[in-house]
């Protein structure tokens, strides 16, 4: 296969059953660099999330795209920022005023939640990333006065409440936001200019101008990787990947659990 670079989600496509990079593919993602291949990290984490990461795959100092295209970093440094007004984040606060869900606000390496609940909870397990318990209003409020937007707005709970939400949103804000319901109790809310495809290109313009997304081999699973997998030259979906993302995937690999990344790296390169 002939690609020159390389982008991989991480939930549900790049980490084992224990959440973290299997040694297979930590060997795969050294033997990619040994070739002068980038592997780099696109995700809708939080770039704190993502650095051990790259740590733990031998990759540190790579480019980042985190928030789904909403943040990407490189050399160390944001070179691209695209996030929700503050005034459309107060809104969804209102709304969820009757709603009860579990809003988590981000900025940057900013997370904030207002309580340990089992979501933040759960959240933290999951990346190794711990946030700051404080209430969206003062967060809001913080945000208004320093010129802060949010990156992303993650909405968890029952999935009636967030139908609800969805719907009000679409409605008021369908050409504003990106409402990805990556389950039916989590929906992850960004600006509706970035996607993972818009962090691949501006990664390639600031640090690659000679390659194009023809160039580019990416992996993931889920709905926000539908505009990534499609525009590359090469997407590559694992196994346990929704219908939606399976049917753009120009190839499939085995599960995230079953080490499939590792396996199709081990398998064409």
């Amino acid at each position: 296969m002939n690609f020159k670079i390389a982008f991989s989600d991480i939930d549900g496509t790049l980490l084992n059953a224990d959440r973290e990079p299997s040694p297979a593919l930590i060997a795969e993602v050294g033997r990619l660099s040994e070739h002068g291949v980038p592997f780099i990290l696109i995700s809708s984490r939080p770039p704190l999330a993502m650095t051990w990461i790259q740590d733990m795959l031998g990759v540190t100092g790579q480019p980042l795209v985190a928030y789904n295209g909403g943040l990407v970093i490189v050399d160390g440094k944001p070179i691209h920022s695209c996030a929700i007004p503050v005034d459309i984040v107060r809104h969804v606060e209102v709304l969820n005023r009757q709603l009860e869900l579990s809003v988590q606000l981000y900025h940057a390496d900013e997370w904030y939640v207002e309580s340990m609940d089992h979501y933040a909870r759960r959240e933290e397990h999951n990346t190794r990333v711990s946030p700051v318990v404080k209430t969206n209003d003062a967060v809001i409020v913080d945000w208004a006065k320093r010129g802060l937007r949010a990156h992303k707005v993650m909405v968890m709970g029952e999935a009636a409440g967030i139908d609800q939400l969805v719907t009000v949103l679409e409605a008021e804000y369908g050409e504003e936001l990106h409402l990805y319901r990556s389950k039916d109790d989590y929906l992850e809310i960004a600006n509706k200019a970035v996607s993972k495809l818009t962090g691949i290109r501006q990664v390639l313009a600031a640090q690659y101008p000679h390659l194009t997304e023809r160039d580019c081999l990416a992996f993931g699973d889920n709905y926000n990787d539908v505009e990534m997998l499609a525009g590359v030259g090469a997407g590559v979906a694992v196994a346990n990947a929704r219908a939606e993302v399976l049917a753009v995937a120009g190839e499939t690999t085995a599960a995230a659990k079953e080490d499939g990344v590792a396996k199709w790296l081990a398998g064409n390169f």
